[in-house]
């Protein structure tokens, strides 16, 4: 089991934001985790990076407690995440956003960099050929010299896909990796996300498009915090509490 949540509930004030919340995901799976708005799903990820600290409950990743962990501690255990809205660089070019990813990481010391060592040198060639590498795999790299700020919408998330990809994850969570995108940026954003599937990178997305859920091994159904239906998204399709609560207001997102 990679990633395991026991009774995991967070309380803003008097609200319940997440409540007695479980879920396990097993190493190389790619899991859906929908519902509507407000259900809590954002938070569920805010609770497994450390962007917001648990009420209650456990998280346990690749065997390790993460519960009360900062997020760069979490994101140096091997978790790495995509938001709605991607945090981009905007004038920086294709490549220099997933080389500067991979220094949130850094191997070199700063003092190497400042000497221009010949090791530093060979460190920062190795980051830009793995960062080439991560554009070739998402299909990114025919636009490696565009500038950020002048990419499609589709490519942008996508771009988000492969910093995150930088940290070499384990684990990646997906916030809504094809919001607001055309069809022909979907067929785009799928590919990638199947690529890096096949790269053996367990992935959670969360997600509105059930025609992207389909392509999903499980689902997980929230509803005000709580989880209400699990399975694969045919037996999700016929539970009866998923019909009522959610499902019509899912396919109309």
């Amino acid at each position: 089991m990679l990633l395991e949540l026991h009774k995991v509930s967070k309380h803003f004030s008097g609200l319940v934001a997440v409540d007695n919340f479980n879920m396990s995901i097993d190493a190389g799976e790619l899991v859906g985790l929908i519902g509507p708005n407000g259900a809590g799903k954002s938070t569920i990820f805010n609770l497994i990076t450390g962007v917001l600290p648990v009420t209650k409950g456990k998280i346990i990743f690749d065997g390790e407690d993460i519960t009360d962990k900062r997020p760069h501690e979490v994101a140096e255990l091997g978790v790495g995440r995509t938001f709605q809205l991607n945090p981009l660089f905007s004038d920086f070019t294709v490549l220099e956003n997933v080389v500067a990813s991979f220094h949130l990481r850094p191997k070199s010391s700063v003092l190497s960099a400042l000497l221009n060592t010949t090791t530093y040198r060979k460190h920062e060639a190795s980051i830009k050929e793995q960062a080439m590498e991560i554009l070739k795999l998402l299909g990114l790299d025919k636009v490696k010299d565009e500038l950020g700020k002048h990419l499609p919408h589709g490519h942008r998330l996508v771009l988000g896909i492969a910093r995150a990809l930088a940290v070499k994850p384990k684990l990646l969570l997906l916030d809504e990796p094809t919001r607001g995108m055309s069809l022909e940026e979907i067929d785009l954003a799928l590919g990638a996300i199947e690529r890096v599937c096949q790269q053996g990178v367990t992935i959670v997305l969360v997600e509105h498009n059930m025609e992207v859920i389909d392509f999903c091994d499980r689902v997980v159904v929230m509803s005000f915090g709580r989880k209400i239906a699990e399975g694969s998204i045919d037996q999700v399709r016929k539970n009866e509490e998923v019909i009522k609560a959610y499902l019509g207001d899912i396919n109309a997102a």
